[in-house]
Order: C-alpha cells, then sequence, then structure tokens
C-alpha cells in the first residue's frame, strides 16, 4: 500500500505586505479596506514544492533569511500560503519561537495540562504524563511560576518535555534548540534520534550541518525564498558549505580577460573528463586532472598544480619541475598534461583545482585557471582529510598514564 505524505506542499508561495514606512501601511490598509489584493509586497517564499513521508527526517537549511522559518509556520497553519496548498496529516508536535502556544500568566504545571490538552491528550493521559514531562524538564520549582518569569532557555526545557512526552508523529522544530544549555541540548538530540529511530517523521530546521546530517537523512536548501537543492542530506549539506565557503572566501587569481595576452597560460582545464564547475567526485576515488597549457616559444613551461578548500585554505600542491613529469606536445605552442590524485583522502566539501602556467625555469607565474569540484560521501569527520587511524581498546577498570602507549 503506497504510503501518504505527512506533510505535502504544492506550488506554494509566501508574500507579506510591504512596511518600511507610513506611506507602504498606507497603502496595505487601503487595499485591505478596498477589497483588493496587497499590490505592494515582499516575496518570503516562492514555489514551494515537497513531500514527507511517514518515517522520513528531513532539515531545513539556509542562510538566515531564506524562509526557513515562515516555511514551518506553514506547515504548521500558523501562517497562510499567499499561494498554492500546504497537506498535513497525523498527530502534530511544533516547537518554534519561543513560548508560542504557552500561556505567560499560567504555571509551568498549568501550561502542560493546556498544551497537551491542545495536542489531543486526555485528561488521565495528562495527568498520567505530567510527571514524566516535569522530570525531562528538569526545572525544579520553578514549574509552580508563572512562564513570564522564565529565562529563555527554561521555557524549551519545558516546551520540548511536552512533546517528548506527547509523542507526535510528526515532529516539527525550529533553531529554537539551542538556546537551551549542552546538557539539555545532548538529552533532546538524544532524544531525537530515538524518535527518528523508532520510525517517527521529523521536520527540522538549523544552522548546524553536524546535527541535520546526524538527524536527517534528506535535506532542503532554502536560498532566497526558493529551493536551492534537495535531496540527500550528505548531497545538499555538502553542496551547502561549499557554497557559504566560496561566498565568505576572499580569495584573488589572475583575470582571464588579462591571461589572454599571458606569455604562458592554461588553455585548458578539466577534472575527471569535465570542464563544468560543481562536478561531484566520491571520495576515496582518483581524480585526473587534465589540461592544456600555451608556450610562445616552443619552450616546455612548467604547470603547477593546487588542490584548495572553497575557503581558499591549501589542501595540497606539485609542480611538473618537482616531479620531473614531462608534459606532452601537441604542437608548436601547445602542451598537454595530467595528474592523477589517486584515492583522494579528502573529505566531502567544496574544494577548487587551480593551474598555473610558469616560465620553463619555474621562476616566474603567468598565469592561473581554477575549476571548482565537489567531493561527495557520507562523513561527519572534522577537518578537510582522513588521516589513517585506528581507536585502541583500553583495558576495563585501568586509568592510563603518560607512560601507557
Amino acid at each position: 500500500m503506497k504510503q501518504q505524505p505527512l506533510i505535502e506542499l504544492s506550488g506554494v508561495s509566501k508574500n507579506y505586505p510591504l512596511a518600511n514606512n507610513s506611506s507602504d501601511r498606507l497603502a496595505a490598509l487601503w487595499d485591505l479596506l478596498l477589497g483588493r489584493p496587497i499590490r505592494r509586497t515582499r516575496t518570503v517564499l516562492q514555489g514551494i514544492d515537497m513531500r514527507v513521508l511517514p518515517g522520513c527526517s528531513v532539515g531545513i537549511i539556509g542562510e538566515n533569511g531564506a524562509g526557513k522559518s515562515t516555511l514551518l509556520k506553514l506547515v504548521t497553519g500558523v501562517l497562510q500560503a499567499s499561494r498554492g496548498k500546504v497537506s498535513t496529516r497525523g498527530r502534530i508536535g511544533a516547537l518554534l519561537e519561543l513560548g508560542a502556544g504557552f500561556h505567560p500568566d499560567y504555571t509551568g504545571r498549568e501550561n502542560i495540562s493546556l498544551n497537551a490538552t491542545l495536542v489531543g491528550l486526555t485528561q488521565a493521559e495528562i495527568l498520567a504524563k505530567t510527571p514524566e514531562i516535569i522530570a525531562f524538564a528538569d526545572i525544579g520549582e520553578y514549574i509552580d511560576e508563572p512562564i513570564k518569569h522564565y529565562s529563555s532557555g527554561m521555557v524549551v526545557r519545558l516546551g520540548f518535555a511536552i512533546i517528548a512526552a506527547t509523542t507526535p508523529e510528526l515532529l516539527i522544530t525550529d533553531e529554537v534548540l539551542a538556546v537551551g544549555d549542552e546538557s539539555f541540548q545532548k538529552k533532546c538530540v538524544k532524544w531525537l534520534q530515538n524518535f527518528v529511530t523508532n520510525g517517527g517523521t521529523l521536520l527540522i530546521v538549523s544552522h548546524s550541518m553536524y546535527h541535520v546530517q546526524k538527524l536527517c537523512q534528506q535535506a532542503i536548501w532554502l536560498k532566497d525564498g526558493a529551493i536551492q537543492k534537495s535531496g540527500d542530506v550528505f548531497e545538499v549539506t555538502q553542496a551547502y558549505l561549499a557554497y557559504h565557503e566560496r561566498k565568505t572566501a576572499a580569495v584573488t587569481v589572475t583575470d582571464r580577460a588579462a591571461a589572454n595576452g599571458a606569455r604562458f597560460r592554461i588553455d585548458s582545464l578539466s577534472i575527471n573528463g569535465s570542464d563544468t564547475a560543481q562536478s561531484s567526485n566520491p571520495m576515496g576515488t582518483d581524480l585526473h586532472i587534465k589540461g592544456v597549457v600555451y608556450s610562445p616559444d616552443e619552450r616546455t613551461p612548467v604547470v603547477v598544480i593546487g588542490v584548495v578548500r572553497a575557503d581558499g585554505t591549501p589542501v595540497y600542491g606539485t609542480s611538473s619541475e618537482i616531479d620531473g613529469a614531462r608534459l606532452g606536445r601537441v604542437d608548436s605552442h601547445h602542451y598537454a598534461f595530467e595528474l592523477v590524485l589517486e584515492c583522494i583522502p579528502i573529505l566531502p566539501g567544496g574544494y577548487s583545482v587551480r593551474s598555473h602556467a610558469m616560465d620553463p625555469e619555474g621562476v616566474r607565474l603567468f598565469d592561473t585557471l581554477s575549476l571548482d569540484f565537489l567531493v561527495s560521501g557520507e562523513s561527519r569527520e572534522l577537518g578537510f582529510c582522513r588521516l589513517p587511524h585506528h581507536w585502541v581498546d583500553a583495558p576495563t577498570g585501568h586509568l592510563p598514564d603518560a607512560a601507557d602507549h
């Protein structure tokens, strides 16, 4: 039997009235009074299509202002779409903005009863689960204080404790977990892992790619209110990280227009047969770098090849002169080169190959040509390369000292 999605969005867009100044607000009010669509609006989301099946965990990622929180509010019904259709099924638990769903003048205990009632629990179920909720929140005597006296971390503790006890079919949560202290974050992440492992469906917004990769199977990257990329969590998060690194990088390379007049220059460059930026290469496979270099005087130039991370951090570099490599003569002015980086141990992410044309003496650099590429793979290791390693099992009940190896 075909599974019905718990979340389905079709052509969903969301616009907000412009309210930058009094004239904008007056124009919006006038449109409302006349019963016509507001003409001056700002588009926050546009043309969103997505489906989340039962048992699937999906991370929503993107820069601030990309529309992530607005998307969650549309799914939970806090906001209505300007265009398109939003459908949800099953019992939904949502932890969005701090304090959402809590009455500030009610105590924590009273808000437990209120929230549990709203998600459909009976009074008997509420009475049975209240001790569990209080223990999970772990806010001590504040449970009988009004919510308005709580810190932001205490609000998150209580909100998440209620969700954990009510066990929704679909859990939707924003970045609010980042407000809690480290021990509570660990408790929440462990609960989320168990929730997903036991077949729960998760839709989460987070700026932590580590947690998105840890908790989610799929990811959606929002950029300027539209879906930039969606699919496997590792592919999407790696593409997003590569974009982010390139955006913040301050790397200067030779301008190609000026390079056309260079004495020695790189005329072509390809990676594994592709000369298109962002080609994807699995981690641990060979990287074939090919190209053609121009020489004005029939002398064989020196070619330098370097690999850099998307933010400009050098990873590795070598040259035809260092390795004693011979370039292939194509004609009197062109020489072909090929470098194979074997079983690349580079961790998944965005990188660039930079090829440099130097004079035959290897003294002066005349030209640079770069080509971006992605390394794909399911890895949450840190850094930019994998070092050979293994863990050693320590003897049980033995505290190692400096002399132990």
